[in-house]
Formats: structure tokens, sequence, C-alpha cells
């Protein structure tokens, strides 16, 4: 199987994971775990070819390492990023100072009045570092990254907690801690 084929198959495995089980007829556990073998069998049935060596690969060299394994292999879940009610059991952490998000500059105005939003998913997603935000904008169009106070976000006791792929997961980031006068085009 080619790589072009993995990156397919690893965008459909998200859709599955992420946001509706229900594509192939399989159910994810509360904490968003779905059974390997069940996945690998409705997989095929979708007329996609997958096997325990494919999906392997996929969750080893996903470069967002969106995918884990519980420790023998029989379970598989997204690490973070869904739209169904999933409890992932995150450990609430101290993040660093200033987190990034990525966007696209047309969502510009919207954040200023509204701020960062989680929409569709359960958290707002923020990135360590300027590249990976920007990596993550760039999927909406014409990219700006916006930094986050953190320190002020701390004060009101926002809570933060990191995914097992270090993204840093939040709720709803009102526009003033959004450091406006920082952010790169």
């Amino acid at each position: 199987m080619k790589k072009i084929d993995d990156i397919k198959l690893g965008k459909f495995l998200s859709l599955v994971l992420r946001h509706k089980p229900e594509t192939i007829g399989i159910t994810l556990d509360k904490n968003g775990w779905a059974d390997v073998n069940e996945l690998i069998e409705k997989v095929k049935l979708s007329e996609r070819y997958i096997d325990m060596e494919i999906l392997e690969r996929i969750v080893r060299e996903n470069n967002k390492k969106r995918y884990s394994f519980n420790e023998d292999k029989t379970k598989i879940r997204a690490s973070q990023g869904h739209s169904i009610e999933v409890e992932l059991n995150l450990k609430e952490m101290t993040p660093p100072k200033i987190l990034y998000h990525g966007t696209a500059i047309r969502f510009l105005k919207s954040i200023k009045e509204k701020g960062i939003l989680k929409m569709n998913r359960q958290y707002v997603h923020l990135s360590m570092d300027i590249e990976t935000a920007r990596n993550v904008g760039k999927r909406h169009g014409e990219v700006v990254i916006l930094p986050v106070d953190i320190d002020g976000l701390k004060k009101i006791r926002h809570k933060f907690y990191l995914s097992e792929n270090n993204v840093w997961l939040t709720y709803d980031i009102p526009s003033k801690y959004i450091l406006w006068n920082k952010i790169i085009y």
C-alpha cells in the first residue's frame, strides 16, 4: 500500500473514530475506544483494505499522532478532536505562558466578537509552537496565528488539558485573552 493510501485511510479513520462511527456500523465506548478487530472488519466491508499491519503503521506514522492503541492493541481511539461526546480522562495541566491558535483570516471578525469557540468539538485546540498552529490553520484558508494569554486565563480559573498527542485542549476563549498586538500573519 502506498503512503497516499495510508493518508486517505487515516482520514477515513479520523471520520469514524472522531465524528461518525456509525458510518461503518461500529460503536465507541464512553471513553472513545473501538474494538480493533471490529474496526478492521467493518472498514473492509466499506470497500477499503486494511489489516492490523496497516492500522499499526497508520497509528505509528500519522504526523499528528492522532490515534492510540490500548496496551494490548485490542482497542483504538482518536487522541482528541471528537465532535461526539467521549470521556478521554484528561488530567488538568498547567500550560506554558503562551499557546497558539491557528485559524483562517476570514474568521478574525467573528473571533474578535465572540472569542475562540470550540464549535462542534469538545474543546478548543491550542498548539505549543507557531509552526504547528500554522499547519492547523492552513486547512481553513489564508492563515493567521493567534497567541493566547494563558496567564490571564489562569487568573479566571480557565482549565487546560494536554492530549496524548500533545495538543492543548481548553474551553471557549474570550476575545480579550487573545494577544491581538502579537498576532502573526
